[in-house]
């Protein structure tokens, strides 16, 4: 996919995915800059690339660097824990923006980041999906690898798609895990790797659970898309679970390569999934 000339961006939590939205964009000849938040973003991993460091509050210096830079195209990409209004500090435009945000601020993850999306187009911003620039990171619906899940694990599967639009009706979370149709852990706050953990200390005896991924029921799709990586899977196997259910074509895949070894190694499945479409 190609956009109108101009430099890309990447406004940067943790992980690696910032470098790779970078990589893919530099591909396609755009300059890149990213903006990497305190405290999130990884400085080995965006050190390659023109960048600065910023802290949350400072939506005025954000602004700033980016038109400095010419982006025209922003990308939000990487995990960031939501701070506390306090911790913030705001200069005098974040202030302005978090007026702006209103009741968006007391929202769940997905309110507020669609209503920050809707505050960067009137900045004069196109907003991206990284899944735009990372079409290679996303798996279309089926098995990757050579595991493949049984009838068990399949209801399983069903069952957590059903709980996890549930959770994300009520903006809280895009996981859960599953295990002989009893909910072990759903996700909130902590993020999947916890809750995986956490799933853990529940497990019952039986075959093992299932980790079910998805994006929330009319989710902004330009920010927070799920992502699994091989770390996911690490942390899957050392859990006891037997398999790993993403929403297909919507979910960023780290490293795809590395998470279909890695489950391959470890004797458990992944599976892309419609949710709309599959059945048990």
């Amino acid at each position: 996919m190609t956009f109108a000339m101009g430099a890309v961006g990447i406004l940067a939590g943790g992980g690696p995915l910032p470098a790779k939205v970078a990589e893919a964009a530099h591909a396609q000849g755009r300059p890149v800059f990213i903006l990497g938040f305190d405290g999130f973003a990884e400085p080995d991993v965006i050190g390659p690339w023109p960048h600065e460091m910023v802290r949350l509050g400072a939506a005025g210096h954000m602004l700033s660097l980016l038109r400095q830079h010419g982006c025209t195209d922003l990308v939000l990409i990487g995990p960031i824990r939501r701070p506390s209004l306090r911790s913030l500090r705001p200069d005098t435009e974040g202030a302005r923006i978090l007026t702006r945000l209103g009741r968006a601020l007391f929202a769940g993850d997905d309110g507020l980041l669609a209503a920050l999306v809707r505050i960067l187009a009137q900045e004069g911003f196109t907003v991206r999906g990284a899944h735009e620039f990372l079409s290679h990171a996303v798996a279309q619906p089926g098995v990757l690898g050579t595991v493949q899940p049984d009838a068990l694990a399949r209801a399983d599967i069903r069952r957590g798609i059903d709980v996890v639009q549930a959770l994300g009706r009520m903006d809280i979370g895009q996981g859960c895990v599953v295990q002989n149709g009893l909910v072990l852990a759903v996700e909130a706050m902590e993020g999947t790797d916890r809750m995986i953990a956490r799933s853990g200390e529940c497990h019952q005896p039986g075959e093992g659970g299932v980790l079910v991924k998805l994006l929330k029921p009319g989710q902004e799709k330009r920010a927070d898309m799920p992502t699994i990586g091989p770390v996911t899977v690490r942390t899957a196997h050392a859990a006891g679970l037997r398999g790993i259910a993403f929403e297909a074509a919507h979910t960023l895949m780290t490293d795809k390569d590395a998470c279909i070894l890695e489950a391959d190694k470890a004797g458990i499945f992944l599976l892309a999934v419609d949710p709309d479409q599959f059945q048990p």
